[in-house]
């Protein structure tokens, strides 16, 4: 799959492509209906796959100061779409020139004249330019005098409609399972394996620590982990929350115990799939306590890992 990042010198070959048009942060059961509708009319037409998105989230980018929400890297969703069918994913730059587009520009500029689209799949509550003046209405009508074509998808739900924000509030209240389940896969984590203070060497189980950048932080506890690092998985238990056993301690941490594993990760992009919430984060007398707990941990974590 091809991952572009601007719209000047789109390809040829995927100029008639039929497009998805969305955030999609998180890839969940609602953006899939979107995917299929794509390769569905794609199919009819014998068009390339698209989905465009935006980098960075609009939220972040009207509103900076926002605590980190993402549910996914950029990386994540490529691979995930890819997975699903897609041809090629667009990362549109969400600038000030991008945000100060009036609907007639977004459609006349962008899905017309840059892109070239041949036919645009949306969400029901779709919105977009200047304001979020733009609907679904005012999409058709624009784009009709392009010759695209439009179809809008309606809600997919199951009693309340799947959503990238009610994904993010179950991961706060450490209810992974139903997250997990609105995802169609395992919420996971892509970062840098840093340098830490070594103390999970030093209660003989040495953690990777990996960094967290803008993503949704979950509920402040204990998890049963899928990792992979240079294409190989890797069964353990992660910590994620502020260690509140130790003293002095700053900011949220994740680190992770893999099972199967020795030699240096230091600097190695790892990825970390939540598959189970075994239990909130505690404070500890000491460090022989907490020694204990983890050795409790790490049978639980390979019980639900191995299917038990």
């Amino acid at each position: 799959m091809r991952l572009l990042r601007s719209a000047e010198s789109f390809p040829p070959a995927l100029r008639g492509a039929v497009a998805a048009i969305g955030n999609f942060d998180g890839v969940h059961l609602g953006h899939r209906a979107l995917v299929a509708t794509v390769c569905t009319e794609a199919a009819k037409r014998n068009r390339p796959r698209l989905v465009m998105t935006f980098e960075p989230h609009p939220r972040r980018f009207f509103v900076p100061s926002s605590p980190p929400f993402r549910l996914d890297a950029l990386s994540t969703r490529a691979r995930i779409l890819e997975q699903l069918g897609i041809d090629a994913l667009l990362a549109m730059p969400f600038d000030a020139r991008l945000a100060g587009q009036s609907p007639e520009e977004f459609v006349d500029h962008v899905l017309a004249e840059a892109l070239g689209l041949g036919h645009v799949v949306v969400g029901y509550d779709f919105t977009f330019g200047k304001a979020r003046a733009g609907d679904t209405a005012m999409l058709r009508e624009l784009c009709a005098r392009h010759d695209i074509g439009v179809t809008v998808v309606a809600a997919q739900q199951d009693g309340e409609v799947y959503s990238s924000s009610r994904v993010r509030a179950l991961l706060e209240k450490g209810e992974l399972a139903e997250a997990n389940r609105i995802l169609g896969r395992p919420w996971e984590i892509a970062g840098t394996v840093e340098h830490g203070d070594k103390r999970g060497r030093e209660l003989g189980y040495p953690t990777a620590n990996v960094a967290l950048t803008d993503f949704q932080i979950p509920k402040f506890g204990i998890y049963a982990v899928r990792c992979e690092i240079d294409g190989s998985l890797h069964d353990g238990v992660a910590s994620l929350g502020i260690r509140p056993t130790f003293a002095n301690q700053t900011g949220v941490k994740l680190e992770v115990y893999l099972f199967d594993f020795s030699g240096d990760l230091y600097g190695r992009e790892m990825r970390v799939a939540f598959h189970a919430f075994l239990r909130p984060e505690l404070k500890y007398e000491g460090p022989e306590a907490l020694k204990t707990q983890i050795a409790a941990d790490v049978r639980d974590a390979k019980k639900v890992l191995q299917g038990g």
